[in-house]
């Protein structure tokens, strides 16, 4: 317990430069857990060490995160409000765009707490529980987010094959039974995760996180104990995810690309396209950073530490912030609609 607290004590006092180098805490920290009894250990907190070489500028770096997190509160509370208020959208390809909506809203604000305490205040602390429930939140709304996507696929196949029965086979009770079924998938493969770190036993000298948030796999590595169980858990994630739900949402693009070349006028064939570039580019912005996340993460060991970084933050950023501007651009109703509200507050 003593250990414990002086660990609380010192971790405060760790200062940017100390960081990657002279920590002279630490050798005061294990000094107070030499003692033989000592069989489990979990950390009170975690240190969250930010954009590794690039501290110096944590102040300008904060403005653009500061700005990419305003667009995407913004445009993606637009989006919502458009929607809501606009009876014309009250169809099922912009409620799945809510729901997309509202997932990188929650994305974003699972991120902004901790990022932003690092890069304003450097407050790198972020204690054990509450690293745990934060990459719940991340891993659980990374994955509605996939979900809502291949939602969004199935909707764009349906209007394209068979616009005649659209609304009778997408109704309201079946886009409310796809919206929980994608939460009760997401709830159920994720839940887990906490509970088996929390089983693990960590060494008191690894305390360092490697981002300015909480991922499954590096809070993983910090355990001095088998992590066979959380190796395999976390391989059954990105299979049924990334495996499984990506060869779904591709086949549902070769049908609808099917679809589109089969139509008889030139028209209807743009038309049709036109109707699926905006969720095609959703679908680009948040797997290209997954490809890259996958790709770095198994072949890029050798690379430098903030080639991870940076490709980490791509993936939890940038989706949130270019989803609202796609739509916005190539979506016409939406794009009005959005308009329309911002008038409204504008003349209130």
């Amino acid at each position: 317990m003593i250990g414990v607290w002086s660990m609380s004590l010192c971790l405060p006092r760790l200062k940017k430069s100390q960081i990657s180098g002279d920590l002279n805490c630490l050798p005061k920290m294990l000094a107070s857990w030499s003692f033989a009894n000592i069989f489990f250990f979990q950390p009170p907190a975690f240190l969250m060490i930010g954009i590794t070489g690039l501290e110096t500028v944590h102040g300008w770096i904060s403005i653009l995160f500061s700005s990419m997190y305003t667009v995407a509160l913004t445009g993606n509370c637009l989006i919502l409000l458009a929607v809501r208020r606009t009876p014309s959208l009250h169809q099922p390809m912009y409620y799945f765009l809510s729901m997309l909506a509202l997932t990188d809203m929650g994305l974003t604000l699972a991120t902004m707490p901790t990022m932003l305490a690092v890069l304003w205040f450097d407050h790198r602390l972020i204690g054990f529980n509450a690293c745990l429930i934060q990459l719940l939140f991340l891993h659980s709304l990374s994955m509605v987010e996939f979900l809502v996507l291949l939602a969004m696929s199935f909707d764009r196949f349906v209007a394209i094959s068979n616009p005649l029965r659209y609304a009778s086979v997408l109704t309201n009770n079946v886009i409310i039974r796809i919206g929980l079924a994608i939460i009760a998938h997401s709830t159920v493969s994720l839940f887990p995760g906490p509970f088996l770190l929390k089983r693990l036993n960590f060494c008191p000298g690894k305390i360092f996180l490697s981002h300015s948030f909480c991922f499954h796999a590096d809070v993983m590595k910090r355990a001095c104990a088998d992590i066979t169980v959380n190796i395999i858990y976390g391989l059954y994630v990105v299979l049924s995810t990334v495996g499984f739900d990506s060869l779904l949402i591709q086949q549902q693009h070769t049908l609808i690309l099917h679809t589109v070349m089969s139509l008889a006028s030139t028209r209807e064939c743009i038309w049709a396209l036109n109707t699926c570039v905006s969720h095609i580019l959703a679908v680009l912005v948040f797997f290209i950073p997954v490809i890259g996340v996958s790709m770095i993460h198994r072949f890029g060991r050798h690379l430098p530490p903030i080639v991870h970084t940076l490709v980490a933050y791509v993936y939890l950023g940038v989706p949130p912030v270019l989803n609202p501007i796609i739509y916005s651009v190539k979506s016409k109703p939406i794009r009005e609609a959005m308009l329309r509200v911002l008038s409204k507050k504008s003349k209130g």
